[in-house]
């Protein structure tokens, strides 16, 4: 290895560490602003406390609205998964003109801005007469799924074999049994990656929710944003430690399951 060769090493290795620690950062200052007994954001908090943990069991709408959450979270993720499955295998098996117009089509929620997407979508439900809060809002947040699925169970068709199912129906198996047994296993990994993370897209969300939310059907990005308008404390910070957690806990999931480097492959 030549001098300029490890010092390319090295200011790579540079830049990752330094991109590592400005994104976690964030991150280790909400944990530990959590813990702190204080009643406003002080880093190094003048004592350890639970109070904004034990706070969290009386805060007002807190529960409903991530019920709220969890819900629309589940169920878009469901649909999404159906759906998002039944285009990547059309693309892939499918032979018509405009594939990849479409396909780039699937995937643009990803690549729009959430404001633009919302607005979007409100306008064609106003359209539409579709009034009701938790419909729009479930069909909103498939909307912002679907990528998700489309991509990563694209990717993984595009390297199955389908000859395989051909094989397993002269075995014996009938063409729905043969995808429950040969198609559905070879793409449990894809649907674990994306179900994972179309899941933590949903509870997340706060761009698109903000539109058809009403006083009764609230998601927890928007009730954290209420807390923030009128009572600023660290209980932000501790359901913020909350759904780190749950990454961190969809993670560890996935790699039990799976595998990280698998994953990642995704």
């Amino acid at each position: 290895m030549t001098a300029t060769e490890r010092i390319a090493r090295y200011g790579v290795w540079l830049a990752a560490g330094f991109t590592v620690v400005f994104l976690m950062t964030p991150l280790v200052v909400t944990v530990a602003v959590s813990f702190g007994s204080s009643g406003v954001f002080t880093l190094p908090p003048p004592d350890w406390s639970l109070r904004w943990y034990e706070k969290l069991g009386s805060a007002r709408g807190l529960w409903s609205s991530l019920a709220t959450s969890l819900q629309v979270a589940a169920v878009a993720t469901a649909v999404a998964l159906v759906l998002g499955t039944l285009c990547a295998i059309a693309l892939v098996r499918g032979r018509f003109p405009g594939r990849d117009a479409i396909a780039t089509f699937l995937v643009s929620p990803l690549m729009l801005p959430g404001l633009v997407i919302g607005i979007a979508v409100l306008q064609g439900f106003k359209a539409a007469g579709l009034r009701e809060a938790f419909v729009s809002l479930m069909i909103a947040h498939v909307i912002i799924t679907l990528p998700y699925v489309v991509r990563t169970v694209l990717g993984s068709l595009t390297l199955f074999d389908f000859s395989l199912i051909d094989a397993a129906r002269t075995l014996g198996c009938s063409y729905p049994m043969a995808l429950v047994r040969v198609l559905v296993p070879a793409l449990g990994p894809a649907f674990l990656t994306s179900g994972m993370f179309a899941f933590l897209a949903s509870m997340d969300n706060y761009p698109i929710s903000i539109f058809f939310t009403d006083a009764w059907t609230k998601t927890l990005p928007i009730q954290m944003l209420q807390y923030v308008e009128e009572t600023p404390d660290p209980t932000i910070a501790a359901i913020s430690t909350g759904l780190v957690l749950l990454a961190i806990l969809a993670l560890v999931i996935g790699d039990r399951l799976v595998g990280l480097r698998k994953l990642a492959d995704f």
